[in-house]
């Protein structure tokens, strides 16, 4: 009985910790914070083809609160042969590229960083691989939380909108 007990007793120890773990990892959102609802603009990817453990850079332009705002997103990337693919994202699907559930998205941002919510996709079907993946984003925290993009002051990257081009271009005198 003595087993039993002490394993029940290491089991609690260890729910409370991975508790208290877990809430210390979700930050409270600061202060100096602006909320705005952002227009994507543009967006462009730099994408590592045959990559063993390399990283793919997707950056993305925004129009909110009168001003262009440009953050990217490094992701690692394990692939080959096929640079859209990326075998690490099963294992942990926070690493997938942010992709926009439409052309207004709302953001908040500061000097430094740009954060928006990650789209989750949920599927209908109720298999036992639908749970899994399910399992995966939530032990990974992709699944509705907010990806951190950085800002970056260049534009020079996109070729479809031209007020993202020239953001960050300093001016001539």
């Amino acid at each position: 009985m003595s087993v039993y007990s002490n394993l029940r007793a290491a089991m609690r120890a260890s729910v409370c910790v991975a508790a208290l773990l877990a809430g210390s990892g979700s930050p409270a959102p600061a202060a100096d914070r602006s909320q705005a609802q952002a227009q994507l603009l543009d967006q462009a990817e730099f994408l590592c083809a045959n990559c063993f453990f390399g990283a793919s850079t997707y950056f993305y332009c925004f129009a909110a609160d009168n001003q262009v705002l440009i953050g990217y997103q490094k992701t690692p990337v394990f692939n080959w042969q096929d640079q859209s693919k990326n075998y690490l994202t099963p294992v942990h699907p926070a690493w997938e590229a942010w992709t926009a559930s439409g052309q207004t998205v709302p953001i908040s941002y500061d000097r430094e960083h740009i954060w928006v919510d990650r789209t989750s996709a949920k599927q209908d079907n109720a298999g036992l691989g639908s749970h899994l993946k399910e399992f995966a984003f939530w032990i990974s925290r992709g699944n509705g939380k907010q990806v951190k993009l950085t800002r970056r002051a260049t534009g020079d990257m996109f070729s479809h909108n031209a007020s993202c081009r020239q953001a960050g271009v300093p001016a001539t005198h």
